[in-house]
């Protein structure tokens, strides 16, 4: 019991907010060095129960430390205009990468708007012509010079359907083929020659055309580069004054001005056609390849971040590349890279759930890798294994700084220290939160607090000193122990919410004893219909329970059991038969198949201790069974050890069992009866029974006595037993208890190792000793035979 008048307020409402952990001084040492070790492969692993406050624990103290520290820098992919399928990575202080976007934006705008103004001007339009008009000139130049040289010849360059072709003249005309057939050979042959000559000179002319037409369009790219770089360099020149101090972001700045002035054309063409459908408005594909994909943004006044992931799948680690649907055709550009939670945590601290990493596809290997190498590197699954064969974007690795914090039950982690050779190169900070803590006045005042502070932050009734005590009890009933308190914490935090929840019901301000007592009550409730039909069908005798009356080599055990939310203790009669035998006690759930292997162990101890006891000195000649009866399913643990040995020795002395009691306890080969789980729920399971039979006042339970400082039980229960209704007895030997449980004295052997006539002990031997006679007459008979 808590007494609530050892403390000094009246209401939660009058004790300050808890800002510590409870009870978790060493998680909370190993959070701090883990943190504060910025050596390769500290990362953490909080290990312990669900509902320990891990989580909460973890980011409260990773919050603090991390509004500490600086903000982390700013990352940002730009198009990569030398290798379009890597695009490239860039670094900005905090709060920087936006500011890079809306400048990108914002030029990417002016260009379009400088750009029609440089290239419709008379000056430009001018020296465009000029080009073209000298091209035009040479052209004309060349061909009248061949006609004029032809008109000397008395020949004429006339354009055909075939193209251009030479034809001779008389008196100015051109004659037909004919008439030149008609002309003497003398004359046709010197036509002949002529034209050819002609023919010559005007395949050279064709010659030199594509070459004129390549250096007017060159003088032309040229001149557009000029004009390109005349109205680019103001927005550029502008853009590095603003960022000198990034060398990344100027060398991009280089390579954007560089990609204007080499695709100038190509600038005009995609103006042109945007005119056409969105008159005033940027070209999409310029906005698109000038644009800033700011992937993680940071402000300045917020720290490191602190993110905790609640979907780990491999691509919200680690980031993916994002494909559009156009006319059938997947597509993807570097404005379509999407940051994992390493990009979005990078500079600071992640907090994940280890099971649920472990259960996506390829998560644990990309965090591992990402781990290993110091980077974060953008792979589709597909282009890791090689399931697929397209080229798809390879951004460039970012590199990595940041703490990852694991949660997850014990198991977990012990397991992946043995069967992961990674993880304790990784994951060298173990962060080791307790089940309980010592039930102490100054623990007390914390979980005092701790009410305080969740009755302040989910508005609910204050607590009344008497209603936090019996917190306190309940604490030390989910811990199983009278001297520790619980760190269970998701159970007492739903414990304070019902417990509100049925305060205001009742129409008070104040949480009291009473609410806590109903909250606990209704949960109790809430979960226990198969309980109540374990327990209707022992008082229907439809499972057979004594609670009255004594029976040789039949005993009630106690069992738990736990489903769900609900676990509570179940009584089962063992019974034990003994004949003649080779020593062998057979147990019956075993030979079945239904006893663990833990079981079986205890059946074994128990054996030997019979015979080193009984038997030290001459063959243990019986066969013993036990068995469980009406089990029709698994029984595991040695809970029920001691339960067996005394239906054992019971059935060998012909002494009666008092089924008023109940019995649970392991047994070792000396004896002696140790601790065992779960002792409030077995008490008061066969307590529910009795009361619901009538309490006669010789019910009780058998428990070891190192289980005494476990009991936490019921209020009813403490009444019953108070009022001597209901009785607990701890037993240290088994001697202890079958006394007890028969009425009979077990027996102290003297010096000669005799047990006093009368007593278990002597009645035990002496059947044994019989057993043994029998055997030697069998032996003795058959052998004669």
């Amino acid at each position: 019991r808590c007494d609530p008048e050892q403390f000094t307020f009246e209401t939660t409402a009058e004790l300050e907010d808890l800002t510590e952990v409870i009870g978790q001084a060493r998680a909370v040492e190993a959070v701090r060095f883990g943190v504060g070790m910025r050596s390769e492969g500290y990362n953490l692993f909080a290990l312990g129960p669900y509902g320990t406050g891990k989580h909460t624990a973890v980011a409260h103290f990773l919050k603090q430390k991390a509004a500490e520290e600086p903000a982390p820098p700013d990352w940002c992919y730009v198009h990569n205009f030398s290798q379009p399928h890597r695009p490239n990575a860039l670094q900005l202080p905090a709060g920087q990468g936006n500011a890079l976007g809306e400048d990108m934006r914002k030029f990417v705008e002016e260009l379009f708007t400088v750009l029609p103004v440089a290239f419709g001007g008379e000056d430009y339009q001018s020296q465009k012509k000029a080009v073209e008009e000298e091209f035009k000139e040479k052209q004309e130049s060349a061909f009248e010079e061949l006609k004029r040289e032809a008109r000397e010849r008395d020949i004429v360059l006339i354009p055909t359907p075939n193209g251009l072709a030479f034809a001779p003249l008389h008196k100015g005309e051109v004659i037909s083929p004919d008439d030149f057939l008609k002309l003497p050979d003398e004359e046709q042959k010197r036509v002949e020659t002529e034209v050819a000559a002609l023919q010559e000179q005007l395949q050279k002319i064709l010659y030199q055309l594509p070459q004129w037409k390549r250096e007017s369009q060159a003088r032309l790219k040229t001149l557009n580069q000029e004009v390109a770089r005349f109205a680019a360099t103001p927005l550029i020149e502008e853009l590095r004054a603003k960022y000198a101090e990034l060398p990344d972001v100027l060398t991009y700045l280089q390579s954007v001005q560089e990609d204007v002035v080499e695709h100038t054309e190509r600038l005009l063409e995609m103006q042109e056609g945007q005119a056409q459908s969105s008159p005033g408005a940027p070209p999409a594909a310029l906005m698109t390849r000038y644009q800033v994909n700011v992937v993680v943004s940071n402000s300045r006044d917020n720290g490191a971040p602190v993110i905790y992931e609640d979907h780990p799948t491999y691509q919200n680690l680690i980031g993916r590349v994002e494909h559009l649907a156009e006319m059938g055709v997947l597509t993807t550009d570097f404005t379509l890279i999407k940051p994992g939670v390493l990009h979005r945590a990078n500079g600071g601290y992640v907090i994940l759930d280890a099971l649920k990493v472990l259960q996506q596809p390829y998560a644990w290997e990309g965090l591992k890798r990402a781990l290993r190498s110091g980077e974060i590197t953008i792979e589709s699954l597909g282009q890791i294994f090689s399931l697929i064969s397209t080229v798809s974007l390879t951004p460039q690795p970012i590199p990595l700084n940041v703490k990852i914090v694991l949660l997850g039950e014990r198991l977990l982690y012990y397991l992946l220290c043995q069967f992961d050779p990674d993880f304790m190169e990784l994951f060298k900070v173990a962060v080791d939160f307790e089940d309980e803590i010592e039930r102490s006045d100054e623990n007390y005042r914390l979980y005092a607090r701790l009410i305080g502070t969740l009755a302040r932050k989910e508005k609910l009734p204050h607590f009344d000193r008497r209603a936090v005590a019996r917190v306190l009890e309940h604490s030390s009933r989910l811990a199983e122990d009278s001297e520790k308190l619980s760190t269970h914490m998701q159970q007492t935090a739903d414990l304070l919410r019902e417990s509100g929840y049925w305060a205001r019901q009742a129409g008070r301000e104040l949480v009291q004893a009473e609410d806590v007592q109903r909250a606990i009550d209704a949960a109790t409730f809430r979960h226990g219909r198969i309980r109540e039909r374990m327990q209707e069908a022992i008082l229907r005798e439809t499972v057979l329970i004594d609670t009255t009356g004594a029976t040789v080599g039949q005993i009630n055990g106690l069992s738990v059991i736990a489903l769900g939310n609900a676990t509570f203790g179940r009584p089962s009669r063992i019974t034990a038969r003994v004949r003649l035998g080779k020593g062998e006690v057979v147990d019956i759930e075993r030979q079945v198949e239904l006893g663990g292997p833990i079981h079986s162990k205890g059946v074994l101890i128990l054996s030997s201790f019979l015979a080193s006891r009984y038997a030290a000195e001459r063959p243990l000649s019986l066969s013993a069974s036990l068995v469980f009866e009406q089990s029709y399913s698994g029984v595991e643990g040695d809970s029920a050890s001691s339960a067996e040995l005394y239906a054992l020795l019971s059935a060998l002395a012909g002494a009666p069992i008092k089924q008023s009691l109940a019995v649970t306890g392991s047994v070792n080969q000396r004896g002696q009866v140790q601790a065992i789980g779960g002792v409030n729920e077995k008490i008061e399971g066969f307590f529910d029974i009795c009361q619901a039979r009538g309490l006669t006042g010789d019910q009780g339970v058998l428990i070891p006595q190192a289980n005494v400082k476990h009991l936490m039980l019921r209020p009813d229960v403490v009444a019953a037993s108070a009022a001597g209704q209901f009785h607990v007895y701890p037993v240290e030997t088994i001697d202890q208890g079958i006394e007890l449980l028969t009425g009979v004295p077990a027996g102290e052997p003297d010096e000669e190792g005799h047990y006093p006539a009368g007593t278990i002990n002597y009645r035990v031997e002496a059947r044994l000793v019989a057993l043994a006679e029998k055997m030697r007459e069998f032996e003795k008979e058959r052998k004669e035979s």
